[in-house]
């Protein structure tokens, strides 16, 4: 996988600050980072640099675990990726669930 793929893992993803403070960690968000949904639209919207393709590898585990949760972070996941789709951009963020 290229430098621009970023790979979490649903094994150490056990609640919703698991997974934020992982996904931090790797798209280097730093501390001022809010930890949240809507922080999560506004990073990944706005200050992500393209192209950046994530890797969701057992996201079922995830989706087990985080319930509800998980949709709603999917939900982001896709508006971000479609947002970039309609603004015709030439780098672009998209996700994979494995």
């Amino acid at each position: 996988m290229n430098k621009n793929t970023v790979i979490i893992d649903g094994l150490y993803i056990n609640t919703e600050s698991d997974f934020h403070r992982i996904l931090s960690e790797r798209l280097d968000f730093g501390s001022y980072y809010g930890a949240n949904l809507d922080a999560l639209w506004d990073r990944l919207s706005n200050d992500v640099e393209r192209p950046v393709k994530l890797v969701w590898v057992n996201s079922k585990l995830s989706e087990q675990r985080l319930g509800d949760t998980f949709f709603k972070i999917i939900n982001i996941l896709e508006r971000v990726k479609v947002e970039d789709i309609q603004f015709n951009l030439d780098d672009k963020f998209e996700y994979v669930l494995k």
